[in-house]
Formats: structure tokens, sequence, C-alpha cells
């Protein structure tokens, strides 16, 4: 690998456009809206704009496991945000998430729409909701909850930490490979001895924390996130491997990890979701009929 040395940080950091990377063009130290930009609004009470990155997956597997349940007011529109474009500074979704991150949420059930934004937060705002995928008793609440936020506060270890050292950097720099390699491998031990005991994460029953860690750490063992399955090792971990297998055989996973997906297999994407039977006719058919 190869290592940058000599570096001495300055005494005042400055902002340096041209650093390279991957995400180079987007990134930047300052928050707010760069452009004028109104976002789009369908039918349905709730109104997402994403993609379909762990983070987006996480929101619509939940809501596609609602509609699973007969939830019929968790129909959605599920609008396209190119993040590699920008468009999470567009002025109309800062006023949603004024982090610029997807996913974010606008719920118009009410007589004042409600906007949501972390993906953790778009969980227990639909679970509590619809009360579904969140015990309402405890221990299990806690238990549920302690897993969600385990997810939301070690995940950028792996994505921003692993993933980006590994995958994006434009120098492979091995301290910062081995570092978050490390903390990466710590975490699916973590997970994978919980998952010696119990069947979900939470326990016995399927809930919000299984779907918010799935998309990351079932994504890594099943080999989608990073190319980095034999890197890490991940047939280690046997037990994730079941559960990543048990959630992926779900219909509503399934469907969940096409919409807003713009990668992969083409029969695997579904750019834009607004009705159930987009699934059939694949909404980025239409779009680029436009």
């Amino acid at each position: 690998m190869t290592e940058q040395s000599g570096y001495t940080p300055p005494k005042v950091w400055v902002w340096n456009k041209d650093n390279g990377g991957a995400f180079a063009s987007i990134n930047r130290p300052i928050a707010g809206a760069t452009h004028d930009k109104e976002l789009p609004v369908g039918k349905h009470p709730l109104q997402l704009y994403s993609l379909g990155t762990p983070n987006g997956v996480k929101v619509t597997i939940l809501l596609e496991e609602l509609l699973e349940l007969g939830h019929r007011q968790a129909e959605y529109d599920a609008w396209l945000i190119r993040i590699s474009e920008g468009q999470q500074f567009g002025s109309g979704f800062v006023e949603i998430n004024p982090n610029s991150k997807i996913p974010a949420l606008l719920d118009r059930s009410g007589e004042r729409p409600i906007r949501v934004f972390e993906s953790g937060a778009i969980m227990v705002h639909l679970a509590e909701k619809f009360g579904a995928f969140l015990p309402t008793e405890q221990p299990a609440r806690a238990e549920t909850l302690s897993w969600l936020f385990w997810q939301m506060g070690a995940t950028p270890f792996l994505g921003g930490g692993f993933g980006h050292f590994y995958a994006y950097a434009p120098v492979k720099i091995e301290y910062a490979i081995d570092r978050y390699a490390m903390e990466t491998k710590r975490q699916l031990d973590v997970l994978d001895r919980r998952l010696a005991e119990v069947e979900y994460v939470a326990g016995a029953d399927y809930t919000i924390a299984d779907m918010a860690i799935w998309p990351w750490y079932g994504g890594l063992v099943k080999g989608w996130n990073y190319g980095a399955a034999e890197f890490l090792a991940v047939h280690e971990y046997r037990n994730v491997l079941r559960w990543a297998d048990q959630i992926h055989a779900r219909p509503a996973v399934k469907r969940g990890r096409m919409v807003n997906r713009v990668s992969g297999d083409p029969a695997s994407q579904l750019h834009e979701r607004h009705d159930a039977g987009d699934f059939e006719t694949r909404t980025q058919d239409k779009l680029a009929a436009k």
C-alpha cells in the first residue's frame, strides 16, 4: 500500500477542493443550500427523498414491511436524490434535512407536515406511527432501541472509515485501512456473538433494529458493500451470515432494496416508487421514456 509520509498538520486547516477522492465534488465544510430547487410531492401522505444506499434502504425496507402487514396508510412516494450530483443541497431538500443527507421524510398525514431526518429517527417515527416492529413493553423496547442506536453509532466506522479508505480514498493508507478493518471486524464479532444467542438482533422478534443493521452488515457479509467480503474474511461470522440470508429472503426486504437503487443489475433497480405496481412496470423505464 502507498502511504503519505512526512505530513504535518497546519496550524489552521484550510479546505482544499482539489483533494481528490470519489466525493470531492460534493464534500464541503459548510452547510446550507447551494441552489434553489423545490422538491416534488406525490399523492401519498408519506414523501420520501432518498437514494438506495444502506441508509436509504433501511427506510424503504421498513415501509415495504409495513405495507406487507396491511398498513395501507404506509403507502409512499420515493423520490430519487442523486447525491453524486449534489441534489441533496437543493433548497427544498435542505428545508427537510438541514444536514443534507439522505434519507429525508415528509409526513403529510396530519394537519401540519412533519419533517423527519436521520434514518434512525425516521424508523422510530414510522414504527411508532403504525405500532409495528418496535416493542412497546420493556425490556424488549430498550433492547431494540439499543441495537438501533448501536448501528447508528457503529456504522460510521464501517462506512466513512473502512469503506472510504478501502474503496474510495485516492491514496491507500495502510494505517487507516488497518485501523478501520480492525474496528469493522470487531463490530462483526459483536453482532455474531449476539446472533449466536438469538434469532434476531433484539431477540425473538424481527424489529427495526434488524432493518437498520442488515443493509450495512448483512450487505457486507453477502459481498455487496465495498467488495470487501474476502478481505475481511466474512466467512468467519457464521451467525451473521445465517441472519443475513434469513432477512434477505423476506419479500418486503427484496422490494425495499430495489427502491431508489441506481447501480447493479437494472432488473434490481426501481429509481422511483409511487405505487406498488411500480415494481412490475419499473419506474426507471418510465423516466427513460420521457
